[in-house]
């Protein structure tokens, strides 16, 4: 008996907006220690890393799945995959020994500037030898459909170790579903359509049984949703950074230490993302300015990060697909001083927090499951094309202890979050053993320059190291600023 699984509306999001320049996945080079797993020969065991991988495939089926797609409609399904061949995913290469950290960034630019090709699991995992300083690395690469940054975590814990263990278990024998015929799936989806009507009159009578509590959510999620919707169609700042982007990639990163990062938010206060995105502000800025734009421009600039949130619940931990949402952020990029820059975006995000913006992206997507998937796709479209926002500044939270494969302790890990339409820059972050680690993605054409905004997020953070030290009240000046020079946001009053 055939078996597969419909993908939600968010997972196929991710199908719909994948073209040859702006491939859908999201990617992380992995750096360890070399000598737990070199061979006699002095090369790595590429045959054991594919051997342990093969091993704990069955603990993430989703791996072993490929794409189909119900006729007519086109709404993708995963089926198991019959010609499953794991030396087609774990891969092997090697840089010029000794290779370089600036080769390896290359390396792995070239590799996440290719797409994944749909007629197979869309996954792959390059084993690169010949670094420098003992070590190689792993690349992988996933496509957003299948996981988001959250259970992309969940899949690392699946494949890394919190001991430094290197025993492989012999894994479940495993045989792969028939695929679905073409029959099959369109019975199957027009069984769906037809009960759609039960499933509304099975909320509709718990309504009738809470009509008070339903009027109150109902104006809650009314009024999250339609300050989403303002802010995704108003229009960001035109700069350098949101031209259109053609299919090769530059990447690049930086690490910090999380004591640090701690530090300044316990002294100027926020979050640690509200630090995370205050450096991102003072880099483009400074980055902006490197490239011509003026001050004045500058300040004229509404500069938008969008940050992805997730709303995945606990119970749903471990479990693959996307279950995200996010808020649009103004960055105040004009600004000099960096803890009025922190202060200025921990206000910021307590007010859309407040309107609760997250949870209004979240209704939308849900809408969309119950009419058409093609609207998010239409509104995403329409969102990009009228720039509701400049880039996207990511910030997933990792393990704070050290993580091995087969022995190999993982040193550093920089994830990759995927280039949209006339966005040339996206920002990633991951947080692992004291580090937080940046890894910026960039249109090749576009920022030739990449190592300078590099430079820029270590200028920007060292500022704001050298603001933890006064006890001014930045917050506020901030606000004092703000309402001088800034819109109020829509929808929070």
């Amino acid at each position: 008996m055939s078996r597969y699984e419909r993908l939600g509306v968010l997972d196929r999001f991710f199908i719909d907006m994948e073209s040859h320049d702006t491939p859908m996945h999201i990617a992380a080079t992995m750096l360890f220690d070399a000598a737990p797993l070199r061979t006699e020969h002095g090369g790595i065991d590429v045959a054991r890393i594919r051997e342990y991988i093969g091993s704990r495939l069955h603990l993430i089926p989703r791996y072993r799945q490929r794409l189909a797609f119900v006729p007519i409609e086109q709404h993708p399904v995963w089926v198991d995959d019959d010609h499953m061949n794991l030396r087609y995913h774990v891969r092997h290469t090697s840089l010029p020994r000794p290779g370089d950290v600036r080769q390896l960034k290359r390396l792995a630019a070239r590799i996440m500037s290719q797409q994944l090709y749909r007629g197979k699991p869309l996954w792959e995992m390059w084993v690169v030898e010949g670094l420098e300083d003992d070590r190689f690395a792993l690349i992988t690469k996933t496509h957003h459909c299948m996981v988001d940054g959250v259970s992309g975590v969940d899949l690392m814990t699946v494949l890394l170790n919190a001991a430094p263990e290197t025993e492989i278990v012999e894994p479940p024998e495993w045989s792969p579903s028939p695929v679905p015929s073409r029959l099959e799936l369109m019975r199957d989806e027009c069984f769906r359509r037809a009960t759609l009507p039960l499933t509304f009159f099975g909320s509709a009578a718990k309504v009738m049984a809470d009509p008070v509590s339903w009027y109150h959510q109902a104006t809650d999620i009314a009024s999250t949703v339609v300050h989403a919707l303002s802010m995704g169609l108003q229009g960001s700042a035109d700069t350098p950074l949101n031209r259109p982007v053609g299919a090769y990639r530059r990447f690049d990163w930086t690490t910090f230490d999380i004591a640090d990062v701690k530090r300044v938010k316990n002294k100027l206060g926020g979050t640690v993302n509200d630090v995370v995105l205050a450096t991102v502000a003072g880099a483009i800025g400074k980055f902006l300015e490197l490239r011509g734009v003026s001050r004045s421009e500058l300040e004229q600039m509404r500069f938008r990060a969008f940050c992805p949130v997730s709303v995945r619940p606990a119970s749903d931990r471990g479990r693959l697909g996307n279950r995200v949402s996010g808020m649009i952020v103004e960055l105040p990029i004009a600004e000099r001083d960096a803890g009025i820059r922190l202060a200025s975006i921990t206000e910021t995000t307590r007010e859309l927090k407040e309107v609760n913006q997250a949870l209004g992206a979240e209704m939308l997507t849900a809408v969309s499951e119950w009419t058409t998937p093609t609207l998010l796709g239409l509104g995403a479209r329409l969102a990009v094309r009228a720039r509701a926002y400049n880039t996207i500044v990511t910030n997933v939270p990792g393990p704070q202890l050290p993580l091995y494969l087969l022995g190999a302790k993982m040193t550093e890990a920089f994830p990759l979050v995927p280039l949209f339409l006339n966005q040339a820059l996206g920002i990633a972050l991951f947080s692992y053993n004291g580090s937080l680690c940046f890894g910026v993605n960039a249109d090749w054409d576009l920022l030739p320059d990449l190592h300078d905004l590099v430079a820029a997020l270590d200028e920007s953070f060292r500022e704001l190291l050298d603001a933890a030290g006064t006890t001014d009240d930045l917050m506020a000046k901030a606000r004092g600023r703000r309402r001088k020079s800034k819109p109020e946001i829509a929808g929070t009053r």
